[in-house]
């Protein structure tokens, strides 16, 4: 048999580093993660919530912030400024010009009894903010769902004390208003550091069945309101004429009257010194008032005819007819 010589292969020589150089590179790689866990940024509408081994430390504000990295302090961003909404009896699939709404039936959360037996069918939208993120994260465990059912629970009491009419037509703001009032003074007492920035009724309707019934009412309503408003149109242009011509014919009687009284103590008057002055001066006064009757009544004749007191009769050969006035 042929010998064989035995060959060693010998791997290849890694390159040593010690380890004052080792321990150069991980104090470094340390400081790196120390740094890039440690740093954090909040966002202007934001604000930051830091827990330090799962207890609350602080709230930081916007900009730039360190935290103890290595899950010792624990950040969670809340948006303080972002108005949320919670939505009832519809859900909005897509907002925009054109909304899409979903198509399914949320009939466990709109119909409601009024407060005179009828059934409505409210559609209603809660819009908030977050005032107090520590008592928002840390008070209540699920708070979405604390205010939907906060929010169903108000609502159903106070469509329950209106009728059905104040609830569909008559006082959708009023009702508005006081959920809000309702549901706001209820998460405050819960603490859940909520702000309720509106609440929207939006459709207020009966229910399918009793649609065309409820239509009818309401033609039958807007009519009478229709025949009303045309009578009181009718009444504010016919009154105030018919008593600007009453007082302008009392005016005028008013007027008339002192007209004929001045008048009439003018003549008195006139009368009074007149005779004052034929008492003193008789047959003056009785020439001049003959002369001035006559001075009235001559312009007014057409024919005069002179006549001699002293003549026995008539001249055959005058013709008194000719030559106009004479």
């Amino acid at each position: 048999m042929a010998n064989f010589e035995e060959i060693k292969i010998k791997p290849p020589k890694l390159p040593s580093f010690s380890k004052r150089k080792f321990g150069t590179i991980v104090i470094i790689l340390a400081v790196l993660i120390f740094i890039f866990t440690g740093l954090y940024t909040v966002n202007p509408e934001e604000v930051g919530v830091i827990q330090r081994f799962g207890k609350y430390i602080n709230t930081t504000e916007p900009g730039l912030h360190f935290k103890i990295p290595f899950g010792v302090d624990k950040l969670t961003k809340v948006k303080v400024k972002h108005v949320y909404k919670e939505e009832f009896g519809f859900r909005t699939l897509q907002a925009g010009v054109q909304s899409k709404y979903s198509s399914r039936s949320f009939d466990q959360e709109s119909i409601m009894l009024t407060g005179d037996l009828n059934i409505g069918d409210v559609e209603w939208i809660v819009q908030y903010r977050i005032k107090d993120p520590v008592k928002y994260l840390f008070r209540i465990r699920n708070i979405v769902e604390t205010i939907r059912d906060l929010s169903e629970s108000v609502t159903r009491q106070i469509v329950g004390d209106r009728s059905g009419d104040e609830v569909i037509v008559l006082s959708r703001k009023e009702i508005a208003d006081e959920i809000q009032v309702e549901l706001q003074q209820k998460l405050d007492n819960y603490g859940a550091g909520i702000e309720i920035y509106t609440i929207n009724l939006q459709n207020v309707n009966p229910p399918e069945r009793v649609k065309p019934a409820f239509n009818d009412v309401n033609s039958a309503k807007q009519e009478k309101e229709r025949i009303v408003n045309d009578a009181w149109q009718n009444y504010n242009q016919i009154i105030p004429e018919a008593r600007g011509k009453a007082k302008r014919t009392i005016e005028e009687a008013e007027g008339y009257a002192i007209n004929r009284v001045n008048r009439a103590n003018g003549d008195a008057q006139r009368f009074i010194q007149m005779y004052n002055q034929y008492k003193f001066a008789k047959s003056v006064t009785k020439t001049r008032l003959y002369l001035e009757t006559m001075q009235k009544i001559l312009p007014k004749v057409e024919k005069v005819y002179v006549v001699d007191e002293a003549q026995k009769g008539l001249l055959p050969l005058l013709d008194l007819g000719q030559g106009g006035k004479k």
